[in-house]
């Protein structure tokens, strides 16, 4: 199991941190599907008691992102298509809505903050940064949600977004994949400063569609992490199902 590395807030209680890096760790796919997570060692490598751990390690069975085996072992779970597709459903009906709003209210200030995001996101591309390209793009779509006076719901969103994230993650090395985020958002920020609500919330129906329209490749190319008995949605061609991969 890798160490994780957490210098921790002492002005914070510590079960929420670990659990905030733990969880990072896994949608980064630093602790992959499958991986054993030790109460015991982790509780050493964070110079934590086990307490902590035990409660950040419930918060992330919540979410479907490990699975625990009283008195035995917990692991990393496996990516569930099925819950990433309903992460998103919630994700694409939201950011439709809050798409057309912002297109109807001109925000100078929003339109700058976007176009910095994309700017980052390009130049961390360009420098092979994959972390920091996917925080930008997370910022981006945040500042959306933020513009839109529904901060709260972007919480509530990444609290489903484990398994999609993942699915996101294992799609992004993709050649061109990167390119097309990219120019996804260049488009929609343009459509949103053009004030056109129908032509954004078409880009945005686009751009959020993409790693759903591949699961059934992503499914063959990483058959162990993955879990993809589902029935296909309307991003994907009837073609791309899977079962039991």
């Amino acid at each position: 199991m890798p160490q994780p590395k957490l210098k921790l807030d002492r002005s914070r209680h510590a079960a929420p941190q670990v659990f905030e890096h733990l969880r990072a760790q896994i949608v980064s796919l630093d602790f992959a599907p499958g991986a054993a997570l030790s109460r015991v060692a982790l509780a050493e490598a964070y110079g934590l008691s086990q307490t902590p751990i035990r409660d950040a390690l419930i918060r992330l069975a919540e979410e479907g992102l490990v699975e625990i085996y009283p008195q035995h072992t917990t692991v990393v779970s496996r990516i569930d298509v099925a819950a990433a597709r309903q992460a998103h459903f919630l994700r694409r009906s939201l950011e439709l809505e809050i798409v057309h709003t912002l297109a109807r209210r001109p925000d100078p200030a929003l339109w700058s903050r976007l176009q910095a995001e994309i700017d980052l996101q390009r130049a961390s591309h360009q420098a092979g940064q994959t972390q920091a390209f996917i925080n930008a793009d997370q910022a981006f779509h945040r500042a959306m949600h933020e513009a839109a006076d529904v901060a709260g719901l972007w919480e509530l969103g990444q609290r489903y977004s484990g398994h999609l994230d993942r699915l996101r993650r294992l799609h992004l090395p993709e050649a061109g994949k990167a390119e097309r985020i990219l120019d996804d958002h260049q488009r929609l920020l343009d459509a949103i400063v053009a004030q056109d609500a129908p032509r954004a919330q078409a880009v945005l129906r686009e751009h959020l569609s993409g790693t759903l329209s591949q699961v059934a490749e992503i499914c063959k190319r990483y058959p162990d992490y993955v879990l993809a008995d589902y029935a296909p949605s309307d991003a994907e061609p009837p073609a791309a199902r899977v079962s039991g991969a």
